[in-house]
């Protein structure tokens, strides 16, 4: 099943996603025009559902490659797929926590057995844009070599995703943010975790290349509250 079908992106109405493009004003015709995977990159956070959670998203930019030449082949020349949404039953809501996804509890998530990246490469980059770090990728399998060998599932893909996220944080814990970044997005064992994210869709936004679309599982004001916390001292034994 292709990642541009239906069932790929969780069974979605795809005329209501289309009208998120149709209703801009007639008028602005001449002025230029966002390339269409951002457009759709930006619609998740007014279309998905949410009931769990907060409706804060990580305010990642989308990656795009360093020279023109590259942006024309890999973007504007690519053929980039509709989003993967990870939509979840009881409750009925966009997004899959990642703490779930990486310990396989995946008895909500719907279309959970679709096969994903079907006519793909072997791979496909999984980029964050997280803000205050540098930008970081990490190449997955498009095939789960189980037998009978065959594209990854959703369910498959949400686990890969979770385990990027996670080796993310525990590398960008040892760095320091940039210099002017908003500390509030700082990651690590008192800073965002993990456990603190749900996954809502994957975008393809490059040739080879896909980006998740992530939201804050816990808020913002309790990840602050674990901030200003003094980790407790070293235990002595005598």
């Amino acid at each position: 099943m292709l990642p541009n079908s239906p069932a790929a992106m969780g069974s979605y109405d795809a005329g209501s996603w289309l009208q998120a493009f149709d209703d801009d004003d007639d008028d602005d015709d001449d002025a230029p025009q966002p390339m269409e995977h951002i457009v759709k990159w930006k619609a998740i956070r007014d279309q998905a559902i949410v009931v769990t959670g907060t409706t804060v998203y990580i305010p990642q930019t989308i990656y795009q490659p360093y020279t023109e030449a590259d942006r024309v082949r890999y973007i504007e020349k690519a053929d980039l797929k509709e989003p993967i949404i990870f939509r979840t039953a009881h409750p009925d809501q966009w997004g899959i926590a990642l703490e779930d996804a990486l310990k396989t509890n995946m008895k909500d998530l719907l279309d959970k057995y679709d096969n994903m990246f079907e006519n793909c490469g072997p791979s496909v980059s999984i980029r964050l844009q997280w803000p205050g770090y540098r930008a970081w990728t990490r190449q997955i399998p498009t095939m789960d070599f189980k037998s009978p060998k065959g594209p990854i599932t959703r369910a498959k893909l949400a686990k890969n995703i979770a385990n990027c996220v996670k080796r993310f944080i525990e590398e960008k814990e040892k760095e320091r943010m940039e210099m002017e970044a908003d500390r509030r997005w700082k990651v690590g064992t008192r800073y965002i975790r993990m456990e603190d994210l749900i996954l809502v869709s994957l975008h393809h936004i490059a040739k080879g290349s896909w980006q998740p679309q992530l939201r804050l599982r816990t808020p913002l004001s309790e990840i602050q509250l674990r901030r200003l916390q003094a980790p407790a001292p070293p235990s002595i034994v005598y």
